[in-house]
């Protein structure tokens, strides 16, 4: 398949309801399959920012007002649009983010999930009437939007992190700035077209890109009608919004980085663990927050696990995202082959052993193999940092306490997974892990039912859920007489 663009997709950035330009040139979408440039698309100026802003403000109050029920009518339209155009959504995210159709198919349908979900909730906003204490007066609260929003997604999930955030925004009443990430806009910008279709009045949805973001989020960020930041991304740049946001006191959400560990203790069935480490590592290439990054495996098994890990991971078929042959689709970008590549090396003089894999890929294009490594050392790169990339780093533990001990050994904490054929002994470990989500004899935990996030430096708040919504509301209490 050529690497055209879906029918009717947008290059421009969309502002107040009107597609524009922009203000400051153009610049590349690549295509990591091939490194080919597919599409160029505006870099937001200060104006467009400011513009942008405005439109936003000018329809919040609108848009707060609008009935619950007819929120939710336009937020059900969005998710019929999404499943609708599946396909081109699916194909232009294999095409600019590399991931493979499956991959692409699996996500649309999980991004679309969250406006249904938020439809539900967008009626089920609620507050409380209490008695004081003292019996003498009642205490009400209500809740309200926090006002404009500023969305900052990702490139490994472009239709899902933008969705998982634009969705309870608009459900509690919110208007939004969207911008995502320079390697994949054109995602979040055709989700831009389908929210508008669906009836999204003007301005309440506005959609800016940029390869420059930090100038981007400075220029919102300065403008007091901006009330709301929302990020997901690496825990260093979290640290950097976090300061900037602390000057006007804005409220953030975050989900950042997350390290996760993959335990599986002696007594695991070992195919259903092999066949969970293929989703928790593989999904996506390895290119999600909740990926697999650190295998604990209990000594009495660790070898026949890294045989059977090994030879799944590499019976799959590397190749462009946009192939539907494609089971493993290239990294995002030529950084991204550096990073993993040098951890792999240095793991491997640190004393790790390569299992499988191990070579970069010479032709064009973005790619890394399935790589396996064993008996690595926990102080090494690969059993310390988040690689982000298909390395599945296997660490021999003596016991449950070894491996919970350096699953915890981290500033990151996110999601973990436990394999075990002890539900009790599971339940205790993941009391134990510090992580906010877990995976017990499963290698998926992202439901747009569920609430989403991570303890430590993996982030504040949490998406989805009955949760995701109070992330853009403020509750008022009145005082009252009676």
């Amino acid at each position: 398949m050529s690497a055209t663009l879906p029918t009717g997709t947008p290059t421009d950035m969309l502002i107040g309801g009107r597609w524009s330009a922009g203000v400051q040139g153009d610049f590349a979408v690549l295509n990591p399959s091939t490194g080919a440039e597919i599409a160029r698309v505006p870099r937001a100026g200060q104006d467009d920012v400011a513009r942008a802003v405005e439109a936003a403000s000018a329809a919040l109050p609108g848009w707060a007002a609008t009935a619950p029920r007819e929120r939710a009518e336009v937020l059900r339209r969005v998710f019929e649009l999404m499943i609708a155009r599946r396909e081109d959504l699916a194909y232009l995210m294999s095409l600019e983010m590399g991931k493979s159709r499956s991959d692409a198919r699996g996500e649309v349908t999980y991004a679309a999930e969250f406006f249904r979900w938020f439809s539900e909730e967008a009626v089920r906003i609620g507050g409380e009437l209490r008695t004081a204490p003292s019996g003498a007066n009642r205490i009400l609260t209500f809740k309200r939007p926090v006002g404009v929003a500023l969305l900052l997604t990702p490139w490994n999930f472009p239709a899902a992190m933008a969705t998982r955030k634009i969705a309870p925004a608009l459900a509690a009443g919110c208007t939004v700035l969207l911008k995502p990430a320079e390697d994949t806009p054109l995602t979040a910008l055709l989700l831009g077209q389908l929210l508008a279709e669906a009836g999204v009045p003007d301005g309440v949805v506005n959609v800016l890109t940029t390869d420059r973001p930090g100038e981007l989020v400075e220029w919102a960020l300065a403008d007091s009608r901006v009330r709301k930041l929302s990020f997901t991304g690496s825990t260093g740049v979290g640290r950097v919004l976090l300061k900037q946001t602390a000057d006007r006191i804005v409220n953030t959400s975050m989900e950042l980085g997350g390290n996760a560990p993959f335990i599986v203790l002696d007594d695991a069935d070992l195919d259903a663990a092999v066949e969970g480490a293929m989703l928790a590592k593989m999904r996506n290439g390895g290119q999600a927050c909740t990926a697999a990054n650190r295998f604990f495996v209990q000594q009495g098994v660790a070898a026949a696990f890294a045989d059977r890990l090994a030879a799944a991971m590499g019976a799959l078929r590397m190749g462009p995202g946009t192939d539907e042959e494609t089971q493993l689709g290239p990294m995002v970008n030529a950084k991204q082959v550096d990073g993993i590549a040098r951890r792999v090396a240095e793991s491997v003089a640190a004393g790790a052993k390569l299992l499988l894999g191990g070579t970069r890929h010479s032709g064009a294009g973005f790619f890394y193999p399935a790589t396996v490594l064993t008996d690595v050392p926990p102080d090494a790169p690969a059993g310390r940092d988040e690689i982000f990339g298909p390395v599945a780093p296997i660490i021999p533990v003596a016991d449950e306490d070894e491996a919970l001990r350096l699953a915890n050994d981290t500033n990151m904490g996110l999601s973990a997974y436990v394999y075990t054929g002890d539900l009790a002994r599971g339940l205790r470990i993941c009391e134990r892990l510090e992580v906010g989500m877990v995976g017990l004899n499963r290698g998926l935990v992202s439901d747009p039912a569920a609430p989403f996030g991570g303890v430590k430096e993996s982030g504040l708040g949490r998406e989805g859920g009955y949760e995701g919504i109070e992330e853009y509301l403020e509750t008022t209490y009145v005082a009252t007489q009676w």
